[in-house]
């Protein structure tokens, strides 16, 4: 067995591709437009990653309310330095949940609400500023 994807839905895909692509740094392999069902599906991967897949799926006239996808857990990623990593993020804007406060571990939502797990490669990072101080902010 092997893993293939995880699927999340989005409601604009536009906005999703920057987050994904832009800010966190996957590159798009596939885009399927299927006309006939209405939606498009992108294949993202991750800069060190060949095998498993994030798809996006987009439903062209859906006005389906996809609550905040805590249902879903979550995606998880690893960074080469979660403090980096995490203050571009937030000079991108996007609110960092969960402070990477023990060197290891940071939490965010993307534009439709799932959350996205950061954990530091190898050993984690010694405890520093501002993040040691920072609370959590919403949910992660």
């Amino acid at each position: 067995m092997r893993f293939l994807h995880s699927m999340v839905r989005v409601k604009n895909l536009e906005s999703s591709l920057h987050f994904y692509c832009e800010l966190l740094g996957l590159r798009e392999v596939r885009r399927m437009e299927h006309e006939g069902g209405r939606f498009t599906l992108v294949f993202l991967a991750a800069p060190d990653d060949g095998e498993g897949f994030l798809e996006l799926t987009y439903n062209w006239d859906s006005e389906e309310d996809y609550g905040n996808a805590r249902n879903f857990g979550h995606l998880a990623y690893e960074v080469d330095n979660i403090y980096e990593f995490c203050a571009r993020l937030q000079a991108a804007g996007v609110t960092i949940n969960r402070p990477p406060r023990d060197g290891r571990m940071a939490f965010v939502q993307s534009p439709d609400h799932i959350s996205i797990e950061f954990l530091q490669r190898g050993e984690p990072l010694p405890v520093a500023e501002p993040w040691v101080s920072m609370a959590n902010v919403g949910t992660w």
